[in-house]
């Protein structure tokens, strides 16, 4: 999970948490179902089962992934519709290559968000480009879809490509943890962001036995996705371990702490920390429209049939299949490059 990484002890620390601060507490905690999204990449579900109220202003998120793709096996999603909410994909290993019919567009890799407002209403594509399809590799994201308020889901669409590199970069004051601020605020300091509903995400790494107290608006909701690792969390020490999301009650305090073992391939606790400032407005979601009203949603399908959502570009991209020499040909070179990462450079010997 390369993302993006920095010395902890070079980065501006939070202060510690004061004794009048209030501990979140966990309110409800699920594990997400396995599933299929678009042409066929696997995600997590990780809000299934939960309230609107409780998610209110998120809607949906999928981890996506974490897999290790074989040559020809990445997919992601064709031409498709949204009106009425943004949509926020962050791409911690791998590549996703993103377009829509507003001019937005370009390649989410290395710790980047692409973050898409649909409001009136918008088609777009993520796909892996051309050269993963064909090599495949390691793959982990995830898409968080927030809501818009009533007044801004007939705004025009806006697109923003925010580089790994622009993340906000802060720890704790032991500098146990690593946290980017993609948008919102902790503890005054800010992501980039621009959120047209008040919200904070945040990634954070927590080093093994490390605790991490993160001050947190106490207006908003506070939901945690555990991505890898293992720990506790709240003020009840509550276990959790990776592919589930915990609900936290009221606070300004969110606390978490890393397991002191981890595994070998998960040294760190990571964890999705995202909050909002709860909309309190009807919600009638069916696919990828988010609406107030079933009219609106009715509304939303018959403006897509009618071309009124936008339209396909006519340089547009589309999704790559890797042919079967090109499939074979990287298997091969995978082959090649194992062999030559064994002792000996794979050769045989005895004695």
């Amino acid at each position: 999970m390369p993302a993006v990484n920095a010395d902890t002890l070079t980065l501006p620390p939070l202060p510690e948490a004061s004794p009048q601060a209030v501990e979140r507490s966990v309110r409800r905690q699920i594990t997400g179902p396995k599933g299929f999204e678009g042409e066929g990449f696997p995600v997590t579900r990780a809000f299934a089962g939960l309230t609107h109220a409780e998610l209110d202003p998120f809607v949906h998120m999928d981890e996506m992934g974490a897999v290790n793709y074989a040559p020809g096996e990445p997919r992601g999603t064709d031409w498709h519709p949204h009106r009425g909410f943004e949509t926020v994909t962050y791409i911690m290993d791998g590549r996703f290559q993103h377009q829509d019919s507003h001019g937005g567009g370009g390649m989410i890799e290395n710790g980047a968000t692409q973050w898409m407002t649909a409001g009136s209403g918008v088609l777009h594509i993520e796909t892996p480009p051309a050269e993963l399809v064909v090599s495949g590799g390691f793959f982990h994201g995830v898409q968080l879809w927030v809501n818009l308020p009533r007044a801004e889901k007939w705004a025009d669409p806006r697109y923003q490509n925010l580089e790994g590199g622009d993340s906000e970069l802060i720890t704790t004051h032991d500098g146990g943890a690593l946290i980017r601020i993609i948008a919102g605020s902790i503890g005054g300091h800010s992501g980039p962001g621009s959120t047209r509903t008040p919200i904070t995400m945040a990634h954070a790494s927590i080093a093994a036995g490390a605790r991490a107290d993160i001050p947190w608006d106490a207006s908003y909701n506070g939901l945690v996705f555990v991505f890898s690792g293992s720990g506790s969390i709240g003020r009840d020490r509550r276990p959790i371990k990776a592919g589930q999301t915990i609900v936290t009650g009221p606070g300004d305090l969110l606390t978490l702490t890393a397991d002191d073992r981890q595994d070998v391939e998960t040294p760190s606790l990571e964890v999705l920390l995202i909050g909002g400032r709860p909309l309190r407005e009807p919600v009638v979601q069916y696919g990828p429209f988010v609406m107030n009203t079933k009219a609106e949603v009715i509304e939303a399908f018959e403006d897509f049939q009618r071309g009124r959502l936008g339209h396909v570009p006519a340089d547009g991209i589309r999704p790559y299949r890797a042919s079967a020499s090109e499939i074979a040909e990287a298997k091969e070179k995978r082959l090649r490059e194992a062999v030559a990462s064994m002792p000996h450079g794979g050769d045989i010997r005895e004695g």
